[in-house]
């Protein structure tokens, strides 16, 4: 093997290696999809603990209101009395017999009651704030992990082609070695291109695994049952 061989051999493993997040970076748009994503976003609102949380509270409050406005009759509060008019109480005369109807009102219930719809609905807009703030934080914590998780994937793919590169020129260059056509130091060499390109795919692995679970955390599901 030559020198130029060898020297392109090294220069393209260098690039491969030096520039492998780079090349995903640039060759990842192609696989994001806007709308899976928007379907992984959904899911995350729907089933992700806390934005369960924050829509009980917002339900809780608006019930609340329409209870307030219900409880208009509150403070007013009815009573009657039946007086036969054949039974004569001579310690207790009564000229009213028959039923009597008696109102009672409570005024300060009733001044009250505009607080307290005013309130109720101030409770619920603040409900309604703070599960729009949560979705959107679920929003973009989705989008950084799918992106996250589709930069790892096209990672992955990047080692594993230059891995078969790397696999094949390791193969050729022992060829030679045993027909005594290159020296120990250059098969040698590409052995320990081989390892390190070997490891490198086995941590990209690692991270794309990684990154698919911290999007699953948020789904609270396995990403492929998302459809």
């Amino acid at each position: 093997m030559n020198k130029k061989s060898v020297f392109y051999l090294l220069l393209t493993i260098g690039l491969c290696t030096g520039m492998a997040r780079t090349y995903a970076q640039e060759s990842m748009i192609p696989d994001v999809s806007y709308v899976y994503l928007e379907k992984l976003i959904a899911t995350a609102k729907q089933n992700y603990p806390r934005s369960k949380s924050y829509a009980m509270r917002t339900e809780i409050a608006k019930n609340n209101v329409s209870r307030q406005k219900m409880s208009w009759l509150e403070p007013f509060s009815f009573s009657y009395i039946y007086q036969p008019r054949t039974i004569i109480n001579t310690v207790e005369p009564n000229f009213l017999t028959g039923y009597q109807v008696g109102i009672n009102v409570n005024i300060g219930e009733i001044l009250k009651k505009p607080y307290d719809i005013k309130e109720a609905k101030q409770q619920y807009s603040v409900a309604r704030e703070d599960q729009q703030e949560n979705d959107l934080s679920i929003e973009v914590e989705v989008k950084r992990r799918y992106f996250t998780y589709i930069q790892q994937l096209n990672t992955v793919r990047l080692y594993s082609n230059t891995l078969l590169d790397v696999d094949a020129m390791l193969k050729s260059i022992k060829l030679k070695y045993e027909k005594g056509e290159a020296s120990f130091d250059q098969y040698s060499q590409a052995l320990i291109t081989f390892s390190n390109t070997t490891r490198t795919k086995i941590e990209a692995e690692a991270n794309l695994l990684t990154a698919k679970a911290a999007l699953e955390e948020l789904l609270t599901i396995k990403l492929e049952e998302v459809k």
